[in-house]
Parts: structure tokens; C-alpha cells; sequence
């Protein structure tokens, strides 16, 4: 192994692969064993009054100088200078400095410090001071061990830098890596964000069932489980969308639920099974509603976690604020370099065009068996999609890929949908909602058709919400964003996984 300190720590500059983890891990079960037949197991220790934390000391020094302080994290660095000896001590806001001697500890207490090693957790009473380099420090009157670490850290000068590590052991990537630790903070300002403006606008927090009989309101597969108790088949939810509405029929005029939804589907920069969606539905309100509402809630969003409507993304200025460009799904295919489908008149003439632009390979079922929305979809994907980089609203989807939607007055070819786009990523889906129990039957049997046609994805039907709205539901405005797409952009976060905490991922062996 490579040449270490008293302690049992790396020195600054030592190799990574020379490294013997397993002897570190044995020196320091050495260690707990012998405090523990002296008496002084750390893990025995219940509570540490933790007064204050470093961020706050730097933040407010003039408050703090030569005033007496507790604070309490973990050892991150030890140099020893002699009789006396720095710590850099790490808690939930980054690191500040201790400064330890023999005078102020007493000799055996100052012995045992040196023994601590990278990693350990310890609790820390002081006085608050600068050095004579300036540097804001701790100068300790008492120390005790709260935690002991018995495996070592990642060696600081390499950190933690394999990505399936990063994901697989986020405790790690948590200590190490500061930027990650700074994402989860923002990704809970994201959310705080979220509801302080919902909540500003009346509307009212509920609770779906993440377990259902049925798994619908979305084009999605779910995850399938089963009660023992009620001898049944269970779906994970896939969406909130029809309890909402329900909530709707009942009168309460504004709903959200924000929550978990699960997907049984791939994984991929954009996409894990297990994900963070807020939907959200108004009375008395349609799709231009929800556009405001969207264009406005994720400027405030921005302005609360990152100071500004204009976000740095991937090398990229991305400006939210509003109003954001709105183009219609048949205008954003032809704009950008694909057909013309105003030009298109029949489910035929769409069936000869998915074969000439190539588009056959992005439809979920037999070209036969597609429809003109079917291939105005897959255009849109394979010719515009990814050049959408700035906030922009495409509106006016097919009516055959919108089943729970109004149709476009004056055209029921067409819906008063939109999904929102941002650097080539959906991040919202609204309508206005249908609220027809006729015509939503009838979608639901087509429905029906199309997970027999071979799209597994197709949604159920659901008898019960067919009579909610027989009960009627008000005209309605209601919309789907992804949390975790939002974070991403707040964070600059190249991949979902880094702004979800523990990723789905196979076992590691």
C-alpha cells in the first residue's frame, strides 16, 4: 500500500490504483475495536448539540468571531504540523476549517485526534477566529468522536469520478462531489418553487392512488403487481390524470398532485422507469390557459433556483421567460424540413408519405394500420423534434393520438393539445380536457382496438371515470410536467439519473 500519515491517511498525490482499500478498512476496524475495550465506542454516542454550520460562520463571520460554537461533520482533510493540527470538517453547506492543539484539548485527548481518520464523523466545540493566513477556522476546546468511518473515502485527488459509482453509491458522490450535492439542493428548490406558485394560484395539493386496477391516463406500459389480499392483478400508476379529473367532477375547481409515476419502459439519458410528475387540471379553463400558466410557472421556477429567467444548458442560453413561440405540430414538420401534411388528405396518401420519408420504423404498429395522426406524429419526431431548442408550445395534435382531448372547433381531425418543448425534450403535456362521457367511450373502444393491433401502449379503458363524467365535469384545462426534466435544466444536468438520487439500475453483479 502506498505511504500514509499517523493517522492511516493517503498522502496528497498518491496514486489511485495503489491503494490498498482492504488493509485501510482492516487498520480501521482495528481502531474501532480498541476505543470500543477502552470504553469509548463512538457509534454508543446518542446526541451532539449542533449550534450552527459552516456556511453560516462564513456567510455572518462579523456575527461569529470570538464567539463559542458547536458544529459537527465529517474529517475531510488532516494536516499535522506538530503540536497542532488543521481538520477541514464538512457538513451540509462545504467545509470550514479547524484548528486543534495539545494546549487547548490536553495531551491525551489530542493524541487520540491524531488517530481519526478521513471520513470520521466528529462534534466540535469552539471558538470562532481567522488565522494569520485569514482563513475563517474553528479553534476547538473539545472534540468527540460521533461516527466512525470503517471504509475509506475515495483518495481526494482522484474523487469520485466513475459514473455507475456516482449513481450506484450516491452517499459517496453526495460527500465527494460537491456539484451533485448542489443539484439535490436545487432539485428540492425546484419543488418548493412549484408549490408556492400553484399554491399562490388556489390551487388545492391531493393525493392519488399509486396503486390501480387500471393503468390509464397516459400511453405508457405499466409496472404489474399483485394484492394477496384482494387475489387481483395491480398496476403501478402511470399517470394521475383521471383520479384528478374525478376531483374535478367533485368541485374542486383546482387540483395538482405531485408524485411519483412509473413507466415499464427503457432507460436512457431521458428517461428512468421511476419518475417525478406534477399534473395539474382548472375548471373553467382550456389548453391557452395551461400554456400561460406553464410559460409563467417555469420562469418563476428559474428565477427562484438559478436568480434569472435565462439558464446556461449544455454550452446553450435557454430564455423562459415568457411569452414562449407557439407553432402548430403540422406547421413545426414543414418549417423544418419535412412534409407538408395540410397537403395530406386521407389515411392513404399518409401511408405512401410514411414509406417515402422513411418513417416507418418510428410508428408503434403496422403501417396499415396507421392513421394520418399516426404519421404526422412520427414526422414530427424524426424532422422537428430535436431542433426545438428554445421554450416553444406545439399545438394542435391528431385527434387519433389524443384520446382524452377536445377536438379543435372547426376541425375534429385535431385537439386542443400541446406539448411543450425545450432543447429538443417534451417537458409538458396539456389539454383541453374532453368531457364528453359519449365521446370518451368511444375513444376508449378505439383504444381498445389499437392494444389489440399491437400497441401495447394504447391506454385502457376505465368504466368508472366514463361515469364521472356522466355526472359532468366543467369545461377543463389540464397539464403533465416532468419534475425531473426541469430539474435538469436548472442544474445543467446532462443525463436524468443525475438529478434523480438512486436511479434504477441493474444489480451490480
Amino acid at each position: 500500500m502506498g505511504n500514509t500519515n499517523a493517522s492511516g491517511d493517503i498522502r496528497p498525490g498518491e496514486p489511485l490504483e495503489e491503494i490498498d482499500y482492504s488493509e485501510q478498512a482492516r487498520i480501521r476496524r482495528e481502531k474501532l475495536r480498541a476505543l470500543k475495550e477502552a470504553g469509548k465506542n463512538p457509534f454508543a454516542v446518542v446526541k451532539f448539540n449542533q449550534t450552527c454550520h459552516s456556511g453560516e460562520i462564513k456567510e455572518h463571520f462579523e456575527n461569529f468571531e470570538n464567539t463559542k460554537v458547536s458544529v459537527a461533520g465529517r474529517i475531510m482533510a488532516f494536516r499535522d504540523i506538530g503540536k497542532a493540527a488543521f481538520i477541514d470538517l464538512q457538513d451540509r453547506d462545504g467545509r470550514i476549517q479547524l484548528y486543534i492543539n495539545a494546549t487547548n484539548l490536553g495531551d491525551e485527548a489530542y493524541r487520540e485526534i491524531k488517530t481519526y481518520d478521513i471520513g470520521d464523523i466528529i462534534g466540535v466545540t469552539g471558538t470562532v477566529a481567522k488565522t494569520r493566513r485569514g482563513e475563517i477556522s474553528v479553534y476547538a476546546s473539545s472534540v468527540i468522536l460521533l461516527t466512525k468511518a470503517l471504509e475509506p473515502l475515495p483518495e481526494k485527488y482522484h474523487g469520485l469520478k466513475d459514473i455507475e459509482v456516482r449513481y450506484r453509491r450516491r452517499y459517496l458522490d453526495l460527500i465527494m462531489n460537491p456539484d451533485s450535492f448542489e443539484t439535490f439542493r436545487k432539485r428540492a428548490a425546484v419543488i418548493t418553487a412549484v408549490r408556492e406558485y400553484l399554491d399562490g394560484k388556489d390551487y388545492i395539493e391531493v393525493e392519488t392512488p399509486i396503486l390501480s386496477t387500471i393503468a390509464s391516463g397516459a400511453a405508457a406500459r405499466p409496472f404489474i403487481t399483485r394484492s394477496n389480499t384482494l387475489n387481483m392483478h395491480l398496476y403501478l400508476r402511470i399517470a394521475t390524470e383521471l383520479y384528478l379529473k374525478r376531483c374535478i367532477v367533485g368541485g374542486m375547481e383546482r387540483v395538482y398532485d405531485m408524485g411519483k409515476n412509473f413507466r415499464n419502459e427503457g432507460i436512457d439519458i431521458r428517461h428512468n422507469p421511476e419518475f417525478t410528475m406534477i399534473e395539474l387540471y382548472q375548471a373553467y379553463a382550456d389548453y391557452n390557459d395551461m400554456m400561460e400558466l406553464c410559460e409563467n410557472l417555469i420562469s418563476h421556477i428559474a428565477r427562484k433556483v438559478t436568480g434569472s429567467t435565462k439558464v446556461r444548458y449544455q454550452d446553450t442560453d435557454i430564455e423562459f421567460a415568457a411569452p414562449w413561440r407557439r407553432l402548430t405540430m403540422v406547421d413545426a414538420v414543414k418549417e423544418y424540413g419535412g412534409p407538408d401534411f395540410s397537403e395530406v388528405k386521407t389515411d392513404g396518401e399518409a401511408r405512401e408519405l410514411a414509406s417515402a420519408q422513411g418513417l416507418t420504423d418510428l410508428l408503434k404498429k403496422k403501417t396499415a394500420d396507421c392513421t394520418k395522426g399516426d404519421i404526422l406524429n412520427a414526422a414530427f419526431e424524426k424532422f422537428a423534434e430535436e431542433k426545438l431548442i428554445q421554450p416553444v408550445f406545439i399545438i394542435d395534435y391528431p385527434t387519433d393520438i389524443s384520446p382524452l382531448t377536445k377536438e379543435k372547433p372547426g376541425d375534429p381531425s385535431m385537439t386542443e393539445r400541446f406539448e411543450a418543448f425545450v432543447y429538443g425534450r417534451e417537458i409538458a403535456n396539456a389539454y383541453s380536457e374532453l368531457n364528453d362521457p359519449v365521446i370518451q367511450e368511444e375513444r376508449f373502444r378505439q383504444q381498445a382496438k389499437e392494444r389489440e393491433l399491437g400497441d401495447d401502449e394504447a391506454y385502457q379503458p376505465d368504466d368508472d371515470f366514463i361515469s364521472s363524467l356522466e355526472i359532468g365535469m366543467p369545461p377543463t384545462g389540464g397539464m403533465g410536467i416532468g419534475i425531473d426534466r426541469i430539474v435538469m435544466f436548472m442544474t445543467n444536468a446532462y443525463s436524468i439519473r443525475d438529478v434523480i438520487l438512486f436511479p434504477t439500475m441493474k444489480p451490480a453483479d
